[in-house]
């Protein structure tokens, strides 16, 4: 619910069909299938995809494909909703792959899109802690899988479980625990952190974006009446237009 709070589920027709692009294991997938009659599950790894089969396998209405943003093996205008939730920012070009996401919705039908943000709405020091991080991201990503993966749980047992518990244990002592770094881990699972940190710091090409760039590039593909939630930093929601048809 924290990233499809601003989802619009009552909106949806009876009987929806849409599409999870780059469903990665189906963590996000394994709660949506129950919703719809029909989820495309759709991401370029087949190593991810048959993880997926096996945590979606309690539903019958998933259907799995292989196939990059570039290549969407759906209809155009044939979706009725769609989301993709931090994936287009690995891609080269990411105005791109929202507008090739856009372009298999039906007119009105909404997308749902999450982006790593630029922390434009956090301090300098913020922005200073994760400039450090992010030179550790570039040396991490280029090692063979094989140490990556392991350095990544390293991280997240070192970095992010501690920082995450002590926000936790602040925030039950009634302290403001926003600011700190990686304190929403802090009602997550260990499991959530390890691939987060993998995501993070395992994957040589990453962008960041502000709000303001995120809602152009999603105006630029077509879509409307967008709207961002505050948490997380910035998941936006639009409908496709009519005249983008």
């Amino acid at each position: 619910e924290v990233y499809f709070g601003i989802f619009p589920w009552a909106e949806l027709p009876p009987n929806p069909v849409g599409f999870d692009l780059g469903c990665g294991s189906g963590r996000w997938a394994y709660f949506v299938a129950p919703r719809v009659a029909k989820l495309h599950c759709i991401d370029p790894s087949s190593a991810a995809l048959q993880v997926a089969r096996k945590k979606l396998s309690p539903y019958r209405n998933c259907e799995f494909d292989c196939a990059s943003v570039e290549a969407i093996p759906l209809p155009d205008d044939s979706a009725d909703f769609g989301y993709s939730i931090g994936v287009l920012q690995f891609v080269p070009d990411t105005y791109r792959g929202i507008e090739a996401c856009v372009r298999k919705l039906k007119p009105g039908a909404p997308f749902l899109v999450y982006l790593y943000y630029a922390f434009d709405n956090r301090p300098w020091w913020f922005r200073a802690i994760w400039r450090v991080s992010d030179l550790f991201r570039r040396m991490i990503s280029r090692l063979p899988f094989a140490v990556k993966s392991p350095v990544c749980d390293i991280i997240a047992a070192l970095v992010y479980w501690p920082l995450a518990r002590l926000a936790k244990l602040l925030a039950y002592l009634g302290l403001p625990v926003d600011a700190m770094p990686l304190s929403s881990y802090r009602d997550r699972s260990f499991y959530i952190m390890r691939n987060d940190a993998l995501d993070r710091f395992g994957t040589r090409l990453e962008q960041r974006f502000t709000k303001a760039q995120i809602d152009d590039m999603m105006r630029r593909a077509g879509l409307e009446r967008i709207r961002f939630s505050e948490t997380p930093c910035w998941c936006g929601v639009g409908y496709k237009g009519r005249s983008a048809a």
